[in-house]
């Protein structure tokens, strides 16, 4: 590495996946709720930018992974800049994790491996949900699902419109709470997807 300032207890190791996943899987101890919750940023045509909570399904030894609709909103602000950002943030730790890079599809083998983890009526939702268009009322959406339930049956297929994004950051920080507003922040960053990591202790 470039940099390798000093970094001990919850910042220690050389793998910023690996830091990831350790404090995430401390975070799911603590919060009451949803802690691979992250608030996904994108950008749209005219440069604004767009932000919504997704769920973070995996850690990989190079990216992370989320999955949505690709008819959505969120998935044609990516299809057409191939960037994103986000931001972990767990208040019971008073910790966050900020990333932001590349994004790519999943395999559909992987989309298909995640897809029949879900539970049935999480199935059935995902053929339902024209996400992002304008709904009728959730009375609508309701017959939609029973509907879809008689016709898919209990093993339905994972939708065509449907599948997971892997984002390749080219930057992660990770960053603690600090007394007197005096956090401890140390960004990792790198040129390539596949290259070596420079780390930087950052100012609060």
């Amino acid at each position: 590495m470039a940099a390798t300032p000093r970094r001990s207890g919850i910042f220690a190791g050389d793998n910023p996946f690996i830091l990831a996943r350790s404090w995430l899987e401390e975070a799911e101890k603590s919060e009451p709720n949803d802690p691979n919750a992250m608030a996904l940023s994108t950008v749209d045509a005219a440069g604004l930018p767009n932000a919504r909570m997704v769920l973070l399904k995996e850690i990989e030894t190079n990216a992370f992974v989320f999955y949505t609709n690709y008819n959505s909103a969120k998935a044609g602000e990516i299809e057409a800049t191939g960037k994103a950002a986000f931001v972990l943030h767990w208040k019971s730790l008073r910790r966050q994790v900020r990333a932001r890079g590349v994004v790519e599809r999943v395999s559909s083998e992987q989309a298909d491996e995640y897809y029949h983890s879900r539970s049935l009526q999480s199935r059935l939702g995902a053929w339902a949900s024209e996400q992002s268009a304008p709904l009728e009322s959730r009375a609508a959406l309701m017959a939609k699902v029973a509907r879809l339930s008689v016709s898919k049956g209990l093993n339905p297929p994972r939708p065509p419109f449907w599948g997971g994004y892997r984002i390749i950051p080219s930057e992660i920080e990770f960053w603690a709470d600090g007394a007197h507003r005096l956090h401890d922040r140390f960004r990792w960053r790198r040129d390539q997807p596949d290259g070596d990591w420079e780390v930087n202790r950052l100012n609060p």
